[in-house]
């Protein structure tokens, strides 16, 4: 093998392969990244064995060849070099990677190629696409709901219906203390309703790589529903589909309310960000307090966060507010996540008691809700 690439086009192409490297490989080789070369191409490639990116970047290739060098190492050297080319030389023999870059050399060690494990492409099973900023909006605001402890793996995954029949698609996550769903119109040509729980680690990894991408996002799914693949223009990711039975979403979204506020979404969320800072110290836990106004003075959310070794504060958001005053409590955090997804410039927040879910939804928007439950106050 040899090849020669620009230093910015592999630089760019290991960091968005990279983050499918194993962080503890039982095996050696998933530490590993496929590096072939190709007919005026480069391809680099990395796996988990859950979830799995290939790219592809420009290149001059004078001799095709394959190998899988250290990720961590070669992403390191690479990223340390000047702007310029870069002349990647393999010894089969040795298997060992020689990369040139004016005055900069090195050898790294590799694997056989052969050893690493397959990334399937899926040519039978269904096929659709996706419009990519749409579809990193939507991402965006569900996954902040996902469970990051894979002690029920369903949770860490985000459920997906794509129903034709309605020409809607669905995407809800959770975690056991919240919950977001995003709804969104659907064009595609589906034979039937299709409900999957995809990793949020995967979503997340489309939404990072897709920022610059301008065609529709291509979406493959296997016959058997045990696999996903999103197609870009120059990366592809594929990912295990979580088995599993999701939670009846339904049942956790509040269908009454005996307060409804309506608040501006950026004064709000520094409200929060600055009780937070109190709130680290008190299981970061931050109150608001409903007051309803009267004609002669608008209602106002009072933020507050106390902790009882290093103080505590208060803001006053100016709200619309309908319905009686109540005091309730939400994790800083996940009002911190939602606010910063939000998307509007006002926000809606419905609650019945301090001891009930309470439901954000943007003002104008009926795509997008989100269910924060409520953390215990002392009165």
């Amino acid at each position: 093998m040899n090849i020669t690439c620009r230093q910015e086009d592999l630089a760019r192409g290991l960091s968005i392969v990279g983050r499918a490297v194993a962080s503890r490989a039982t095996l050696p080789i998933l530490a590993n990244i496929l590096i072939e070369a190709g007919e005026n191409r480069l391809k680099l490639a990395a796996t988990n064995l859950e979830i799995g990116i290939t790219c592809w970047i420009n290149a001059e290739t004078t001799e095709p060849g394959a190998t899988t060098v250290p990720a961590r190492l070669l992403s390191d050297f690479v990223t340390s070099l000047p702007p310029g080319p870069v002349t990647m030389d393999l010894h089969l023999k040795s298997q060992t990677l020689k990369l040139n870059s004016d005055r900069y050399h090195a050898d790294i060690k590799g694997i056989d190629a052969a050893d690493f494990p397959i990334l399937p492409t899926i040519e039978q099973g269904t096929h659709f696409s996706l419009a990519p900023d749409h579809l990193r909006e939507m991402i965006g605001q569900v996954t902040i709901a996902a469970a990051t402890d894979e002690s029920r793996p369903v949770l860490t995954g985000v459920l997906t219906v794509l129903d034709p029949d309605t020409g809607r698609m669905v995407m809800a996550a959770a975690d056991g203390f919240r919950l977001s769903v995003r709804e969104s119109g659907l064009d595609a040509p589906l034979d039937g309703k299709l409900s999957l729980i995809i990793p949020a680690r995967a979503l997340l990894e489309l939404a990072r790589v897709s920022g610059d991408e301008a065609n529709p996002i291509q979406v493959s799914i296997t016959d058997n529903r045990n696999q996903i693949l999103f197609r870009l223009t120059h990366v592809e990711i594929i990912s295990q589909i979580i088995d599993g039975t999701f939670p009846d979403f339904e049942r956790i979204i509040p269908r009454t309310q005996a307060t409804r506020a309506v608040v501006n979404t950026k004064a709000l969320h520094n409200a929060v960000r600055i009780a937070s800072f109190f709130a680290r110290d008190a299981a970061n836990v931050v109150r608001l307090r409903f007051e309803p106004g009267d004609e002669l003075q608008p209602g106002e959310v009072v933020v507050s966060a106390q902790a009882a070794e290093v103080g505590g504060n208060q803001s006053e958001v100016e709200a619309a507010i309908e319905g009686d005053g109540l005091e309730i409590a939400f994790n800083a955090k996940y009002m911190l996540d939602l606010l910063g997804v939000v998307g509007c410039d006002q926000v809606a927040i419905e609650m019945s008691t301090p001891s009930s879910p309470g439901l954000f939804r943007p003002v104008d928007d009926s795509d997008f809700m989100h269910v924060i439950m409520p953390m215990h106050i002392a009165r």
